[in-house]
């Protein structure tokens, strides 16, 4: 409305406009010439496109001028039609908002700018108003124009010695003939009707076929910020409801609740439409998450909101319940995938990107594909090779060609339309495809809802190949430690959401007066779901993105510590006991986990000096030896007789890479960083550090390297089996990337990784190319690997990407397998400033770890104890009898009934029997989905005083609803 009623100037082609992000509002008019009565006529409204770059530049919505938006503009759709026909002498009054994004990735692609923030961006116009038009639509031109296209692209894909290929060109050639050079327009039809012939000759019977989807793949921050992509999302919608207007076998299907949610807040003209459109099935919601997110990085629950609040939306709003997964763009897919698909109630995976794979290829192309858990969910991998098809014949031939099922199926599924920027399909797409419905020498082409697509798909291919664990994307491995802010940021924030929740609903059922803050809560899982797309939380965004990413995480942190310490205060009441509140899923000194009561801290740690000018650490199960260098020469596990540290070698030692990839600067690092390393020996100060927590001991050392410092505190607790180190980098290097080894004497041919509701082994050796290519990984809260009855684990606070490797040494023959935790990068491409500043990790090496040990360690380092003062202990609201059962969610029903809902999962890899006993008066136990609802197909388990004994088989995941009264 501000915009419509704002005062203008007068601006004409030719002149700049648009400062960096900035918002102009054009208001354009004009009058239908009377000789054009009749005949179809549109506006040609072109800002200063660039027709090579959709999605990457300066856009428009149309408005009429009573405020209804008509369509956006693009650089591949300019034109916004007036009258069909024109009466002649119509006065034309339309608006644009105009968003002059400027271009961030250029043809020369990578180099640092300050474009990418709005406080860096300047004020300089990005573009020239090229053209504004009124125009005469001849569709039979355009038509033809369509016709050679399509013929001229098929015929390039025949081989050389094809008839069909000569046919076409016979044809092309006699149309051409028949076109008056002086009157295109008059003798248009008379070329058409020579390409009748070839443009009508059937597909043969066993053409490969393809299902298009019209599809605009929008990221919901990427070179453009948040606030951005509300436009680009309203800009899309309001042309692909149009389009389906026109054009009958139309159907478009769009991803990512979040981005439906902020059309119907900040767009409800454009709405309206949308909602009509879905009514008639022609606008599909599809996907069922909340965001197409990056599926390696958030954590369990995580993982699983993500379709809890997703799949509620389109329920919610459209009654639609999707069955697929819709995530095209997404940088690999974790093994615990699987289970958490089907936990949701759905059924089918679409993913695109692991096509970008530079060293393997990819052997299926549809397959079922296997969790950790066993669970299989049927996959498909559009050959096409491409979320942004344009029906081009090279396209729609290359997905026939490539197809590597060939011969027990014979569907796949083609993306239609302009995305990452967004857009969407266009008219010409749409008519390219209706002349490859039915074409000799071309797959054919049919506008179909991904869930047809996939019932065909998996009712011709009932024995698809299976591929088992994760799908690991052979690129953009270093999106696991770009923007180390964002990435604490999105950790601390599951962690403190898992406390809020546990808190307050123990509060909420143990005290009258403590109402559970359930759409507060909700509002916030959302905020932190948005801030897991894969461009954000990968750390491949501009600037502009993760400096609002890292004010959020800090608002949001400061709204989840109000709810924890209201909750606490309300169950502990008032008093001067000294409590210790455990929000693990492990009893941790004493207090059990989700209780509170005085915690007991058994023995003693010392520091002594060392003859080197270093010191031991010892408590009396680890002696830790530090040297004058501050590097761990020595962590001797006294109750096995082992040491830890390969012989020779030094823990905690700080190396750092030259990182220059070859291109991505943000996302890739490729595996010649490894050929130069500086090993950060160097030490300004070794000494003994005071005040460590509860009577331990600590050394505090302190480096400088570059422009950088590093200063850390390595700590022993009493009564502790793990070596505390405290990190803090104050990062002032370019290009750069810092990681912390820890070289082991262990013999270990695999390694777990935390991952979704379980964990993951990879191989420690590089027998193949598909291990080879794994140089960098992810994991959760820790990588554990062991020998039979005895191994380490090295935990973290908050960082992602690590590596392992192994060498046998010479003079004793043993193995040395070295971890190699990341802690940061340095590259200047989106953001040049990409992680300057101050930085602060947590890890521990926890000698004699069983896998169990790694999972409670895991959440001690991410879950630290809350101290109050009280009058009162605290009993859990839910205890579990087998630490192998972890809870990962307590709460309180997201349906307000009252209800509690507990979310547990067989944690390490085998069989678990256990006895979950409710700390409340529960009338009823139901097993159910994640979105909280019973499944049809589940045993009613038993309830005897609150207890229900439970079978896991490993790494299951069950979710139970207990009825209050």
């Amino acid at each position: 409305a501000e915009g419509l009623a704002a005062e203008t100037v007068p601006t004409g082609v030719g002149e700049r406009w648009g400062a960096p992000w900035g918002t102009s509002w054009f208001r354009v008019s004009g009058t239908v010439p009377k000789e054009w009565a009749g005949k179809s006529v549109e506006a040609i409204l072109d800002l200063g496109f660039d027709e090579n770059m959709p999605g990457f530049q300066c856009e428009g919505l149309v408005y009429r001028p009573d405020g209804t938006p008509v369509k956006g503009l693009n650089p591949r759709n300019q034109w916004v039609r007036i009258a069909a026909p024109a009466e002649g002498g119509e006065e034309v009054r339309l608006h644009i908002e105009a968003a002059s994004n400027p271009v961030i990735l250029d043809y020369h692609p990578f180099l640092p700018t300050q474009l990418g923030d709005k406080e860096t961006a300047g004020s300089e116009p990005q573009y020239r108003l090229e053209r504004m038009d009124l125009a005469v639509f001849d569709e039979t031109v355009w038509q033809l124009v369509i016709d050679l296209e399509v013929l001229g692209e098929l015929m390039r894909e025949l081989p050389e010695d094809s008839g069909r290929r000569y046919d076409i060109v016979r044809a092309v050639g006699r149309a051409l003939d028949a076109v008056d050079l002086q009157d295109v327009n008059g003798s248009a039809a008379a070329a058409r009707a020579r390409l009748e012939g070839v443009l009508s000759a059937p597909a043969e019977p066993s053409a490969h076929c393809v299902s298009a989807v019209g599809h605009a793949h929008i990221d919901s921050a990427w070179l453009w910020p948040l606030r951005e992509t509300v436009r680009k999302v309203a800009r899309t919608t309001s042309n692909m409801t149009a389009l389906i207007e026109d054009e009958p076998d139309f159907v478009f299907a769009m991803s990512q609740a979040q981005q439906w949610a902020w059309i119907k807040e900040h767009r409800p003209e454009v709405w309206a439409k949308v909602k009509k459109a879905v009514a008639d099935g022609r606008f599909v919601p599809a996907g069922g998450m909340w965001v197409e997110s990056d599926t390696n990085m958030p954590g369990s629950e995580a993982m699983a909101r993500q379709f809890v609040h997703g799949k509620r939306f389109f329920l919610d709003e459209f009654g639609v319940e999707n069955d697929e997964a819709w995530l095209p763009d997404t940088f690999g897919f974790a093994a615990g995938l699987p289970q958490i698909i089907k936990a949701a109630g759905s059924k089918w995976l679409l993913t695109q990107k692991i096509s970008w794979s530079q060293t393997n290829r990819f052997p299926h192309h549809t397959f079922n594909w296997e969790g950790i858990d066993g669970t299989r969910i049927f996959t498909h991998f559009p050959p096409v090779d491409t979320y942004n098809c344009s029906m081009k014949g090279s396209e729609i031939a290359h997905a026939a060609k490539n197809f590597k099922d060939k011969g027990v199926a014979r569907h796949s599924l083609a993306p239609t339309g302009w995305g990452d920027g967004g857009g969407g399909t266009t008219r010409e797409m749409i008519a390219k495809a209706a002349r490859l419905r039915d074409l000799e020498g071309s797959a054919t082409v049919r506008w179909e809802t991904p869930e047809q697509f996939f019932e065909k798909a998996e009712a011709e291919y009932p024995n698809a190949p299976v591929w088992v664990g994760e799908l690991y994307l052979e690129l953009h491995r270093a999106t696991l430690t770009s923007q180390a802010g964002t990435k604490q940021g999105n950790r601390r924030s599951e962690h403190l959401l898992r406390e809020a929740e546990l808190w307050a609903a123990t509060a909420a059922v143990r005290c009258a007066e403590f109402t559970y803050p359930y759409e507060q809560l909700v509002r916030i899982w959302k905020t932190v779901l948005l801030h897991q797309f894969h461009d954000i939380l990968p750390g491949s965004s501009i600037a502009w993105v993760h400096r609002e990413a890292r004010a959020t995480y800090a608002a949001l942190a400061r709204e989840l510590t109000g709810i924890i310490e209201a909750a606490q205060r309300a169950l502990v009441g008032e008093g001067d006991k000294e409590l210790v509140l455990n929000s693990t899923p492990h009893t941790r000194d004493g207090v059990p986990a989700g209780g509170a009561r005085p915690a007991v801290i058994e023995g003693q740690a010392a520091v002594t000096p060392r003859g080197d000018g270093g010191f031991v650490l010892d408590n009396g199960l680890l002696r830790v030896e530090i040297d004058a260098r501050g590097l761990v020469v020595s962590a001797y596990d006294l109750k096995a007789d082992r040491e830890t540290i390969a012989p020779g070698a030094a823990a905690n030692l700080p190396q750092i890479h030259a990182d220059f990839p070859n291109m991505w600067d943000a996302w890739d690092v490729d595996e010649f960083y490894r050929n130069t390393v500086t090993d950060l020996t160097e030490a300004d100060e070794v000494v003994a550090a005071e005040g460590a927590a509860g009577g331990g001991a600590a050394v505090r050392v302190v480096r400088t390297f570059g422009d950088s410092r590093m200063t850390q505190v390595l700590s022993l607790a009493p009564g502790a089996r793990r070596l505390e180190i405290d990190t803090e980098v104050d990062w002032h290097e370019t290009e750069k990337f810092l990681k912390l080894a820890f070289p082991l004497d262990i013999h270990a041919e695999r390694y777990a990784s935390e991952t979704q509701f379980g964990h993951f082994y990879r191989p420690t050796h590089t027998n193949t190319s598909w291990e080879a290519a794994k140089f960098e990984a992810c994991n959760h809260r820790f990588v554990h690997m062991e020998e039979p009855g005895w191994g380490v684990a090295l935990v973290n606070d908050s960082t992602y990407g690590h590596d392992v490797t192994r060498a046998v040494r010479g003079d004793d023959a043993g193995t040395t397998t070295t971890v190699r935790v990341s802690l940061l990068r340095a590259p200047r491409f989106p953001d040049p400033e990409t992680d300057q500043g101050v930085h602060r990790f947590r890890h521990a090496l926890v000698p004699g770890a069983a896998i169990g040990d790694a999972v409670r360690e895991g959440y001690r380092v991410n879950l630290p104890e809350r101290r109050v003062s009280g009058g009162s202990e605290v009993a859990p609201l839910v205890t579990v009898d087998n630490d192998a059962v972890v809870v990962t969610a307590v709460k309180l029903a997201d349906d307000g009934s009252g209800d509690v809902v507990v979310r547990f999962h067989e944690a390490h890899g085998g069989r678990a029997r256990a006895t979950l006993t409710a700390g409340f008066e529960a009338t009823s136990v139901t097993v159910t989905d994640l979105l909280e609802r019973p499944l049809a197909d589940a045993v009613t388990p038993e309830l005897a005083g609150g207890a229900v004994p439970v079978r896991l088989r490993p790494f299951e995941l069950v979710t139970l609803r207990f009825g209050r009264s």
